[in-house]
């Protein structure tokens, strides 16, 4: 079965299209802790555990600052039904995986990978990358050692920190998803 995006988009309420931006800062007090903010809505979210990093390198646990645009939306079919949004959407098979390793040419790219093969498996046990929002951190151009695999996804119970991504409860991340498009600016910082 070939893993197409698929680029329907729906409106979250009629007539209103995606937000400009959004902007995710860090909580006062805990830098592994922030705060998501999209028009009206607030949300709090996990970061990495190395909080918010101007200099991202892969491993250091930063979520990184800048600017960056949504990509698509990476969800578990067999989990939830299709969510709405104005991202170009793809399920999530047992072969995707994230290219982690700075010395392959596919670094910070979506892979295919058989049974034992490394790579950041897209789909796990746990419920962290049900919703994964890929965004565009380190890709045009891609530097190896500047960071892979950056997304905003589900959060832990506890929001225990994150290995560089931005997380959330399911409900905010369905809300959310029903704001942004491709042209979203996410703020980090």
């Amino acid at each position: 079965m070939k893993n197409k995006a698929v680029s329907v988009s729906y409106a979250g309420k009629r007539g209103h299209g995606p937000l400009s931006a959004i902007r995710v800062k860090p909580a006062a007090g805990n830098p592994r802790r922030g705060w998501l903010t999209a028009g009206s809505l607030t949300i709090p979210v996990a970061l990495g555990r190395g909080g918010i990093l101007a200099n991202k390198r892969e491993g250091d646990g930063g979520t990184p600052r800048g600017s960056f645009r949504p990509r698509q939306l990476w969800w578990r079919s067999d989990r939830h039904s299709r969510p709405r949004t104005f991202l170009p959407a793809r399920i999530v098979t047992d072969t995707d995986a994230w290219c982690e390793d700075p010395s392959d040419r596919h670094y910070n790219q979506w892979i295919r990978r058989g049974q034992g093969e490394g790579g950041d498996r897209l789909k796990r046990a746990d419920h962290l990358y049900d919703f994964i929002i890929e965004i565009d951190h380190n890709t045009r151009p891609r530097i190896a050692g500047r960071g892979s695999a950056v997304f905003l996804h589900l959060a832990r119970d506890n929001f225990g920190p994150t290995a560089g991504c931005v997380s959330m409860t399911k409900a905010a991340m369905l809300h959310l998803l029903r704001r942004i498009g491709p042209r979203t600016r996410i703020i980090i910082g």
